[in-house]
């Protein structure tokens, strides 16, 4: 039976009356689609959500949703996002931002959000560059990529965001490009369901200054190469026949041709549960593997930040009025004279 009690709304009604302003053609008005698009389905009233975001070209987000929303400073959106959590756990928490703001002065405060277990989700837009101040490489930016700020070639090797949300105790990694927007919607609905904090990857076309740096995963033509879409329970298997796969020799995946003895039932089966594997899915790279899409991993056991505080906080206030001078003389103390 349809319960009434809950709003009945369409994407429509997330979007807001401000003009979108970001370069014709960019992969944030993806995004943005596919968010106004997926909320309608949680049923929630447009009260309940807040969009935060940091500094750089994503930091716009929240002009153009019709929800509350802050535009936050450089690197902070997570420290912003915590805050609120924590102050009004009802509310559904999202931060979206670019791999510069989330990865690089973010950096700190984004692995911290994850090791905590906040029960927020990040949009992580990730075009690998500077986009906003004009084309400088990013902590995702290639090695070698040559910029105005590396005119000779980067001598950095690229943090990925994926391996450092697994290694750092996120609970819900998932991966996806922004023309694919029913994935973003699928990925956006599975992490608003998930208790804990949900990093969702999405790989963003910069057409100005780092136009098809993901083509390989974009194009029609090439992207069952050089892609596989993560089903739980099931083999990984990708290919434009559908005739390739990943299985484990000794340690190691490696990819095989299916046929002359070599059957679906060698492959590599996807267990969302499993860390380890999923650390293994995180590495892997185009050219020589294809890139999974989809989740990565998740785990629903782990019990959430503030959660953990607030029963904390019912505790202490559960032993009575607390003694600041016992407090203070608890454990080992000096007198200095």
């Amino acid at each position: 039976m349809h319960d009434t009690s809950l709003p009945t709304l369409k994407p429509k009604d997330f979007a807001s009356d401000q003009d979108v302003r970001w370069c014709p053609g960019c992969g944030d008005y993806a995004v943005l689609k596919a968010v106004q698009n997926a909320l309608p389905n949680l049923r929630r009233k447009k009260e309940d959500f807040v969009f935060v975001s940091g500094i750089g070209c994503a930091a716009r987000f929240p002009y153009y949703m019709n929800t509350y929303g802050m535009h936050s400073i450089h690197g902070r959106a997570p420290a912003f996002a915590a805050g609120i959590k924590l102050a009004n756990p009802d509310l559904q928490v999202w931060i979206v931002s670019g791999d510069g703001d989330l990865l690089s002065i973010g950096g700190n405060h984004t692995l911290h959000t994850m090791r905590r277990n906040m029960d927020v989700k990040i949009l992580l837009l990730n075009n690998r560059i500077y986009g906003l101040t004009k084309g400088q490489y990013s902590p995702t930016s290639e090695f070698g990529k040559r910029t105005k700020s590396t005119p000779y070639g980067s001598v950095d090797y690229p943090v990925n965001p994926l391996s450092l949300a697994i290694g750092a105790g996120c609970t819900f990694v998932a991966r996806c490009i922004d023309i694919d927007v029913k994935a973003i919607e699928a990925l956006m609905l599975r992490a608003a369901a998930h208790r804990g904090t949900a990093l969702i990857e999405v790989y963003q076309d910069c057409n100005i200054f780092n136009h098809e740096a993901w083509f390989y995963a974009s194009q029609k033509a090439g992207r069952a190469e050089h892609t596989t879409q993560l089903e739980h329970g099931k083999p990984i298997v990708f290919g434009a026949e559908r005739d390739k796969g990943l299985r484990f020799n000794g340690h190691r995946i490696e990819v095989v041709q299916l046929g002359n003895g070599v059957t679906e039932s060698d492959l590599l089966v996807h267990d969302e549960t499993d860390r380890g594997l999923a650390f293994l899915l995180a590495q892997l790279q185009h050219p020589a593997f294809p890139e999974p899409m989809g989740v990565i991993y998740a785990n629903e056991d782990r019990d959430t930040y503030e959660h953990l505080a607030a029963r904390q906080l019912q505790e202490a206030v559960g032993d009575g009025e607390p003694d600041l001078k016992t407090l203070l003389d608890d454990g080992e103390t000096w007198v200095v004279r």
